[in-house]
């Protein structure tokens, strides 16, 4: 991310303009995380994690977690309002927050390592892709497919604006997008889309909008 963008996301933490973050576990990552044919006891890696519980649920199926996060702000609240006393320590150019079964490396994702990583079986992509600028979910996909292995598989859970799509105003991937991202290296099935009228992200704007969820399950070619 620019730097510009990294003081955009550390300062809506510190203002806790954080209503983008979920109360409750996703229903999609519950009921479509066996797709992935995931053996228990395989790392699990959740970019821009925020404190996103479905960490919490990721380690409860017997799964290790690792999150990357920017704000250490975000990763303290994890830990804090879970009850748990988390380790520090450095890893590279990260400090690593560590419990039980769950770590979050906080630093900037596009610093990170496969060595600061580790060995990763799977990757849950909860919107990291979609909170990204137009301009950088390239960049991040390439980054990903630097540290993650070949072998790796992602469910990828997008939100889309059809109404939007014919203004330009479009603030998540969409389909075509995703094929463009994708394709070369991955097969791409769509699971699951779901519709649904949500509050305007503009608080000036008082009507609601249709927003389509949707889950995709990327398996690498080379399998």
């Amino acid at each position: 991310m620019t730097g510009r963008d990294n003081e955009l996301w550390q300062q809506s933490w510190r203002d806790r303009n954080t209503d983008f973050h979920q109360k409750v576990v996703n229903p999609h990552l519950i009921r479509f995380w066996s797709g992935l044919g995931l053996a228990a006891g395989e790392r699990v890696f959740v970019p821009l994690c925020g404190k996103s519980l479905d960490m919490l649920w990721l380690a409860q199926q017997g799964h290790a977690v690792i999150g990357v996060e920017l704000s250490p702000l975000a990763a303290r609240a994890f830990f804090r309002e879970n009850r748990m006393q988390p380790t520090k320590r450095r890893v590279g150019a990260f400090t690593l927050w560590e419990h039980g079964r769950i770590g979050i490396l906080c630093g900037d994702f596009f610093q990170l390592t496969a060595a600061d990583l580790g060995e990763i079986g799977a990757v849950f992509d909860r919107a990291a892709l979609t909170a990204l600028p137009d301009d950088l979910r390239a960049a991040y996909l390439k980054h990903l497919r630097d540290i993650v292995p070949a072998s790796c598989r992602i469910l990828l859970l997008t939100a889309e604006e059809p109404e939007a799509w014919e203004t330009a105003d479009q603030p998540f991937a969409v389909a075509d997008e995703i094929t463009t991202l994708y394709a070369d290296a991955y097969d791409i099935r769509l699971d699951h889309v779901e519709s649904v009228f949500e509050a305007d992200p503009d608080p000036d704007v008082s009507e609601q909008v249709r927003v389509e969820h949707k889950v995709y399950l990327l398996t690498p070619k080379a399998l």
